[in-house]
């Protein structure tokens, strides 16, 4: 019979303690821990995924491993238990999976991350700049002017610096994947940073792709919609997370998975003449 995921037209009200946790959220998501079927498009490839203790950085790890590829994957000290399940998950697709804890809102931070993936994989073919954070508030005035200058470090910076520090190593068919966001061109108020940086990102991906383009790497970005991961539930007040996602045309958020899907076909040889181009992944909201 074939899997089918949970329904995510009705999410209930809900909140976590940030930075949240898979354990709790409810329903639960589809990571492609069962639902994602291999067809070997990154055999041999050697990833580094941010971000990848849960939501889309989950998925992208595990339907990389599926694929056939050996990851690396940054998280926050604090999401060690989500990190260890993720490194349990791609293990069982049959992957090698090397956990690196790192806040990287710093660049020595961003280059022992960089140095450290390298050696533990061998080298790099793909890098998937995917951690972010975010907070909602509703005015203007909340806004802590610490958490502004955190959004756009780890958001904007971080991968700024990533692709600085391996820019050799992914030379002659390297690729790098930037999650940026349907909020780069329907911002929501509560998330004035946030949407600013994943803007920001749009413009560093372009430039990227020129820049890096005569060396042999491809560069571009996936933009999610509505996706129901961890950080919602741990940065939305309950009353904004139920119903998440159901303004949208499909009328539901997106599973983790249905994202991934986007990021295993950048980094494939079947999107070999992709770049500079962002992906929207948004239950029909527009990217343009």
């Amino acid at each position: 019979m074939p899997y089918k995921r949970p329904d995510l037209s009705a999410i209930p009200a809900q909140e976590q303690k940030w930075p949240g946790t898979v354990a709790d959220l409810d329903p639960a998501p589809d990571h492609g821990e069962t639902s994602w079927r291999g067809r070997d498009r990154l055999t041999g490839r050697r990833a580094l995924v941010t971000g990848g203790d849960s939501g889309i950085g989950r998925a992208v790890a595990v339907t990389f491993a599926k694929e056939g590829a050996q990851v690396a994957v940054v998280h926050l000290p604090e999401e060690d238990a989500d990190a260890r399940r993720t490194q349990q998950l791609v293990e069982e697709a049959g992957g090698r999976c090397h956990l690196i804890a790192a806040d990287l809102r710093d660049h020595e931070s961003n280059e022992r991350v960089a140095d450290e993936a390298v050696e533990a994989l061998g080298g790099l073919d793909v890098l998937v700049a995917n951690a972010a954070y975010q907070m909602t508030h509703d005015t203007l005035e909340a806004f802590p002017p610490e958490q502004v200058e955190r959004t756009f470090a780890t958001n904007v910076f971080s991968p700024f610096w990533l692709v600085r520090e391996l820019a050799t190593e992914l030379e002659d068919g390297g690729s790098v994947i930037v999650t940026t966001s349907v909020q780069a061109y329907s911002p929501s108020d509560h998330l004035l940073d946030y949407a600013a940086t994943k803007a920001a990102l749009n413009n560093l991906v372009v430039n990227l792709a020129a820049e890096l383009g005569p060396r042999g790497t491809r560069v571009n970005a996936v933009a999610p919609g509505p996706i129901w991961t961890p950080l919602i539930p741990a940065t939305m007040s309950a009353d904004k997370v139920e119903g998440f996602g159901s303004d949208t045309p499909l009328g539901r958020a997106g599973h983790p998975v249905e994202v991934a899907a986007a990021y295993v076909f950048l980094a494939s040889d079947e999107a070999s003449y992709v770049s500079g181009t962002v992906l929207g992944v948004t239950g029909g909201k527009p990217v343009f």
